[in-house]
């Protein structure tokens, strides 16, 4: 950077309020919005916005040596002839030069449009929208939701048609990065490689890697998103404070991813103090109520869970097991933890939503990789609810005894489309005394490989309360709910590998207002 550049940076910066003491810019030209921007966490009278400045791509130094001062502005239309909202929000660097703004004062039940500014750079343009009121009743609501997209594997076609889709709301469930390095990235048609995450530098260069993919920032800038984590945020098959190295300094990497995702997402979130463990223990598992037509329970799998039971001598993580595991059945293990176990119970019996939605990680439904016509037979992997059962028919068991109306699950991580019904039996077929207590529809991944569909249709054959099951295609779901039905949409791409891939909408299906289970939709 030349003197001058250097000086009219700094006094552009200076009266914005932006300048402080010693403070140095990266370069004289610099776009800082590279990254895009986002909007999550709606409530009636508010939403998150979010950005992140940035020096330039594949550049991870900070475009700063200090604080930088950021513009941002709320209108209701996208051209900001009518602005609802303005103010200043500081960019530290601390975190990452990251900008997270809680909007309060807005309408419910609108659209809106917002921007950044810092000097005379402008973000791009995006629109968001803020929830209905609390007693409302809608006509109708779209939800996207969509996990598991290793950048390694593919192009992200799958968000410019969830952009296209025009969503209310977009729910990401999990894996919005991938961890690994390339030693583990050994697929033969792997289009990008990056190394393996480990410190906090390492996971800001992740998010970045991903962030800065037009099509993920235009399914950022349709819609606001709610979102959780699943593993690879971490690393893979983590459970609780274990990794599947066992680390004996893994919460400190924990720490760090946490502080990446908070860093890089749209989220509403009270990090604890450093005396309590700070970025090491952050609760992210809340509710969202759309008005009287829907709640969405949004749930941490990971943070809280017993460790995978049978683990092999010498590491962590999952394995797949059969009837020799008996810690499996455990009836004290638990997927949730106890304290959002009954944080859950409580959301379910005061929900007064027509609609109560489990936005979670991975499939609910049993579905054992053998045949297992009674307790005790089967064959489960243990990282998903089938290494939990005893968590899983706790769950069930508070379905049944508050009732809340119309439970949906939806899900991810396992990288194939499903259609379930949820019982608390699943050894014994629908009946008055085993009755079918909700529905889940689990989405594919939005690149991650899956097994042959050879290998899944034997799962369906032998897990009959599974209605459909798809692990040849990518892509993601859609869920339409009005007052009396719901309807999901699997969609599919036809070419992961393809920016420009088409989409096709595989199967679709339908729930009825008080009536649980899995019908096929026109």
């Amino acid at each position: 950077m030349d003197r001058r550049s250097f000086l009219l940076n700094a006094a552009r910066l200076a009266a914005l309020g932006a300048g402080a003491a010693g403070t140095t810019l990266c370069a004289a030209n610099w776009y800082p919005f590279r990254l895009g921007v986002a909007s999550g966490s709606p409530l009636p009278h508010g939403v998150v916005l979010w950005t992140r400045l940035m020096a330039e791509p594949g550049n991870d130094a900070p475009p700063s040596s200090g604080p930088l001062t950021v513009r941002w502005e709320v209108a209701n239309d996208e051209a900001f002839r009518s602005i609802v909202a303005r103010g200043d929000a500081l960019a530290a660097p601390q975190l990452a030069h990251s900008v997270h703004v809680d909007v309060g004062g807005l309408q419910p039940d609108r659209w809106y449009w917002y921007r950044f500014m810092l000097g005379d750079a402008i973000s791009p343009v995006a629109r968001t929208r803020t929830a209905p009121a609390a007693e409302a009743m809608p006509a109708r609501m779209r939800l996207a939701y969509a996990s598991c997209q290793h950048w390694e594997f593919g192009e992200y076609a799958a968000h410019r048609h969830i952009a296209a889709m025009a969503p209310d709301l977009v729910a990401f469930l999990g894996d919005y990065i991938y961890e690994w390095g390339p030693y583990q990235s050994t697929h033969p048609d792997s289009p990008r490689r990056s190394d393996e995450s480990i410190t906090l530098a390492d996971y800001r260069a992740r998010y970045a890697q991903y962030k800065a993919d037009p099509h993920l920032q235009a399914s950022h800038h349709a819609a606001p998103w709610i979102v959780t984590w699943d593993d690879h945020e971490v690393a893979n098959d983590y459970a609780d404070d274990r990794d599947g190295r066992l680390d004996p300094a893994f919460l400190q990497r924990r720490a760090a991813a946490y502080q990446a995702f908070y860093e890089h997402m749209p989220v509403r979130l009270t990090v604890p103090p450093a005396h309590a463990g700070g970025f090491a223990h952050m609760r992210i598992y809340e509710r969202y109520d759309w008005g009287r037509l829907a709640r969405l329970h949004v749930l941490d799998d990971r943070q809280y869970r017993s460790h995978q039971a049978c683990a092999p001598t010498g590491r962590g993580g999952s394995t797949s097991v059969g009837a020799s595991c008996r810690e499996r059945l455990a009836p004290q293990r638990t997927l949730l933890g106890l304290e959002q176990e009954a944080w859950l119970a409580q959301g379910l019996a005061s929900s007064r939503a027509r609609w109560n939605i489990l936005a979670q990680q991975t499939l609910m439904a049993q579905c054992s990789h053998a045949q297992a016509d009674r307790e005790g037979e089967g064959r489960f992997w243990t990282d998903g609810w089938d290494g939990y059962p005893a968590a899983r028919q706790r769950l069930m068991r508070d379905i049944a005894r508050y009732r809340p109306s119309n439970p949906v699950v939806i899900s991810g991580d396992v990288h194939s489309f499903f259609a379930s019904d949820l019982r608390s039996d699943f050894y014994r077929p629908a009946s008055p005394e085993n009755p079918v207590l909700a529905t889940e529809f689990c989405g594919t991944s939005v690149t991650s490989n899956s097994r042959p569909q050879a290998r899944t249709d034997e799962y369906l054959t032998m897990n009959p309360h599974i209605a459909y099951g798809r692990s040849d295609r990518r892509g993601f779901a859609v869920m339409d709910l009005a007052p009396d039905h719901a309807t999901v949409l699997f969609q599919g791409l036809e070419n992961v590998k393809s920016a420009s891939s088409a989409m096709t909408t595989l199967a679709r299906f339908r729930v009825e207002d008080g009536r649980p289970g899995v019908l096929p939709a026109a």
